[in-house]
C-alpha cells in the first residue's frame, strides 16, 4: 500500500505543528503496516483448539489437568509434576489441521527451552518451533506452518525450580473439511480395570489408567465390566477402584462383569452398593442414554441368557430415534485372546445388527483388538457392526491366542484407554496408554 501525501509545502516557513502531525501520521501508519504484515495469514486464522481433548505428561494434581489449558478460561491452568524434565502438554485437533499460530500463557512456573511438535498419528512428531531461550509471559509464535491433528508443547528446560504451567494454550489455523463436525463429544471407554493393589505398588495398573482417563477429561467413562477384581467385595471397591476410578464415578456409566457375580454377599451385591442408581439408572443391570445423536446401551451380558433382558433389548431398539447407536457389554462376541469368542452374545448381536447399530465394546480378554465391519456370523459386510476389545484397564494382560476372522489390529502388553470421538455423523477412536502414547488409530466410520 502506498499512502500519498501532498508534496506542495514551502521550502521555507515550515509550521512545525503540522511537521509533527505528519511524523505521527507515518508513524503510525508504518507501525499498522509492520504489524499486519508480521502476523498475516495468522490473525485470520481461528482458535481450533479450545474445548478439545488434551493430555499431559503429568500434572500437579487433578485441580491443574491438561484440558484447563484449552478451556478458554484464562484463570485456570495446567500445571505439570514440579522439579522433573522433560514435561509434555498434547492437544487432539479432531482432524487433521493446518496450524499457522500457537500463543503459550504461561505462569511462573515456565519453560526455558520447549518445542511445539505435530503429528498425524500421536507417535510420530515432527517440530514446527522451537524455544531455546524462553523467559515466560506470552510468546506468540506466527508464521506456522504445521500439519497433523496431534499438537503439543514438549518442554525440555524448566525456567524455574517448580514444573512446566500454562494458563492458555491456544492453536490458530484450519480443520481439514472445514470446522470440527457438529455434536463432536468424546468419550473414554475400558474394561477388567481395579486389581486388588494401590498406586504404592508400582507395578499396580489402574491408577495409571485412571490417571490417564482423567487426564483426557471427557464427556463420560464407560466401562465394560470386571470393574473390581477378584470378587467385587464391596470393601474391595472401596479399597482399590474407588481410590482411582471412583474419583469421576459421577460421570461413570458402568456395566457388570463376570467377577461381579463372583461376591460373597451375592451376585452383583458389591457393584450394585457401590455404584448404586448409576448403574440401575432404569432399576436394571441394563440402561440406555442418549448423547447427541447417538443412543448408547449398557447391557449385562451375565444374563443373555434372561428372556427380560432380550425383551427390554428389542423394546429399546424399536424407540430409538438416534441415527447411531453404540452397544457396551462385558462378554465379546469375537476375540482372539485367551477367552475367545463368546457365543452367548450372539442372540443380542443379531438384534443390534437388525436395528442399524454401529459399534460394540467389550471386555473380558485382557487384550485390545478391533474388528472390521461383520454381521452376527461372522462374515465381513459393509453395513456390519464394528467390535472393539478393551480389556486393558488394570487386570493382567493377556496373550493373544487365535487370530479371529476379520480381526484388524491387536496389542497385548501395554495397559491404556480409549479415547473415542463421536460426531453426529460418526465415530473414529485411538488406543492410548498409560505414557499417553497412541498405540492405534482407528479408520473414521460413518453411521448406518
Amino acid at each position: 500500500m502506498r499512502l500519498n501525501v501532498s508534496a506542495h509545502l514551502p521550502s521555507h516557513g515550515r509550521h512545525p505543528t503540522l511537521l509533527l502531525t505528519f511524523a505521527a501520521v507515518f508513524a503510525l501508519v508504518g507501525g499498522l503496516l509492520l504489524a499486519s504484515s508480521g502476523k498475516a495469514g495468522a490473525a485470520a486464522d481461528p482458535v481450533i483448539s479450545t474445548g478439545r481433548t488434551a493430555t499431559a505428561s503429568s500434572a500437579e494434581s487433578t485441580s491443574y489437568a491438561a484440558g484447563n489449558a484449552f478451556d478458554g478460561d484464562p484463570a485456570t491452568r495446567w500445571a505439570s509434576a514440579e522439579g522433573s524434565d522433560p514435561q509434555w502438554l498434547q492437544v487432539d485437533l479432531g482432524a487433521g489441521a493446518t496450524v499457522s499460530r500457537v500463543k503459550l500463557t504461561w505462569e511462573d512456573a515456565y519453560a526455558k527451552a520447549y518445542r511445539v511438535e505435530m503429528s498425524t498419528d500421536g507417535v510420530t512428531w515432527t517440530q514446527i518451533a522451537q524455544e531455546k531461550a524462553g523467559d515466560g509471559g506470552t510468546d506468540d509464535l506466527t508464521g506456522l506452518t504445521g500439519k497433523g491433528r496431534y499438537l503439543r508443547v514438549h518442554g525440555t528446560a524448566r525456567g524455574t525450580e517448580y514444573g512446566y504451567s500454562l494458563y492458555e494454550a491456544e492453536v490458530y489455523g484450519t480443520v481439514d473439511g472445514g470446522t470440527p463436525p457438529s455434536g463432536a463429544f468424546t468419550v473414554v471407554a475400558v474394561g477388567d480395570i481395579a486389581a486388588q493393589c494401590t498406586a504404592s505398588d508400582s507395578k499396580c495398573a489402574h491408577p495409571k489408567t485412571a490417571k490417564l482417563a482423567q487426564q483426557i477429561n471427557p464427556k463420560f467413562y464407560l466401562t465394560m465390566g470386571d470393574n473390581q477384581y477378584d470378587d467385587a467385595r464391596i470393601s474391595d471397591f472401596r479399597n482399590y477402584y474407588d481410590k482411582t476410578w471412583g474419583v469421576f464415578k459421577a460421570k461413570t456409566r458402568p456395566v457388570p462383569g463376570n467377577h461381579e457375580t463372583y461376591d460373597p454377599a451375592g451376585s452383583l451385591a458389591g457393584y450394585k452398593s457401590y455404584f448404586g442408581n448409576i448403574a440401575y439408572p432404569q432399576g436394571k443391570t441394563y440402561y440406555s442414554f442418549n448423547e447427541g445423536n447417538w443412543h448408547f446401551i449398557a447391557l449385562d451380558s451375565n444374563s443373555f441368557d434372561k428372556s427380560e433382558q432380550i425383551n427390554w433389548l428389542k423394546a429399546d431398539l424399536a424407540a430409538n430415534s438416534k441415527k447411531c447407536i453404540a452397544a457396551y457389554f462385558h462378554h465379546p462376541l469375537y476375540s482372539s485372546g485367551g477367552h475367545g469368542n463368546q457365543p452367548v452374545s450372539k442372540p443380542v448381536w443379531k438384534l443390534l445388527y437388525g436395528a442399524k447399530a454401529d459399534v460394540v465394546l467389550g471386555g473380558h480378554d485382557h487384550h485390545y483388538e478391533r474388528f472390521a465391519p461383520q454381521n452376527a456370523d461372522g462374515k465381513a459386510v459393509s453395513d456390519g457392526i464394528v467390535e472393539i476389545v478393551g480389556g486393558m484397564g488394570g487386570a493382567e494382560p493377556y496373550d493373544i491366542e487365535e487370530i479371529q476372522p476379520n480381526s484388524q489390529k491387536r496389542i497385548s502388553g501395554p495397559y491404556g484407554v480409549l479415547k473415542m470421538d463421536f460426531t453426529d455423523n460418526g465415530y473414529s477412536w485411538t488406543y492410548v496408554d498409560t505414557d499417553g502414547q497412541v498405540k492405534d488409530t482407528s479408520p473414521k466410520y460413518s453411521c448406518h
